[in-house]
């Protein structure tokens, strides 16, 4: 099928995926300075941004996600590109990686590795964060609105107020309109850690992650049997908080 993506740069190829509610603009602070390094092709998952859902009869899982995105990468000619990747686009990345179809792996924030009550909180936070997507526009009509939905996007960045406008707006209406979100999101409740990995791996972890808190690294570490990195004033999408330590971390384990 075809997918949206934004393609820049030149290198070794590096894919970019994004979290659940998201699209591939989540990568935009980091994109330049990658893309001096790499053949950047940062995209939208099937149901996601400007991509078309997934035909009808395919469910929406991590696997599913990751072929369709394989495909893509075929497509275009690529062979075993290094793959980073946010939240649901983390735990993309570590299964891709653990079926040896990547050079290797980033993870930042990787769902998957929660207990059954943080699963449970992750879901209901999420359904909040939809929820208040499909009234931006009342809340956009106020000052007071407008400082409600930042206030509220805390739990996913250390830092709403660095955030443009057209960045805020963007992202908003790309969780309000993801096609493949609530069939995703579904799909949490049956999601164990991926197997273990077949190529290198690099997992971070926001310092001030609030929707997978930084105590699921623990686990993380404990299950690719490596130090994660804390990445110290990030939320759980550190692109928007620090892009040069984010893009730091992608271009150490790349060798970019």
């Amino acid at each position: 099928m075809e997918l949206a993506y934004e393609r820049r740069g030149s290198g070794s190829p590096l894919v970019l995926l994004h979290g659940i509610g998201h699209h591939w603009q989540a990568w935009l602070p980091v994109l330049d300075r990658l893309s001096r390094r790499h053949d950047v092709i940062a995209v939208d998952f099937p149901g996601f941004g400007a991509s078309p859902s997934l035909p009808p009869g395919t469910p929406y899982t991590p696997e599913t996600l990751g072929v369709a995105v394989e495909s893509l990468w075929s497509r275009l000619g690529l062979e075993e590109p290094y793959v980073a990747g946010n939240s649901l686009g983390g735990y993309v990345a570590l299964d891709l990686a653990a079926r040896g179809a990547v050079r290797g792996a980033v993870a930042f924030s990787p769902a998957g590795f929660w207990s059954r009550a943080e699963h449970r909180y992750c879901r209901v936070m999420l359904k909040v964060l939809r929820a208040a997507a499909a009234r931006s526009e009342q809340l956009q009509a106020t000052a007071i609105g407008r400082a409600v939905s930042r206030s509220g996007l805390r739990v996913l960045v250390a830092h709403p107020e660095r955030m443009p406008e057209d960045e805020l707006l963007l992202g908003t209406q790309a969780l309000r309109d993801a096609a493949g979100f609530d069939d995703t999101l579904a799909a949490f409740e049956w999601m164990p850690p991926p197997a273990p990995p077949k190529v290198p791996i690099t997992i971070a972890w926001g310092e001030h992650d609030r929707l997978l808190p930084v105590r699921q690294a623990v686990r993380a570490g404990r299950w690719s049997q490596q130090r994660v990195t804390v990445l110290r004033g990030c939320g759980h999408v550190p692109m928007t908080d620090d892009p040069d330590l984010v893009a730091d971390v992608i271009l150490a384990a790349t060798g970019g």
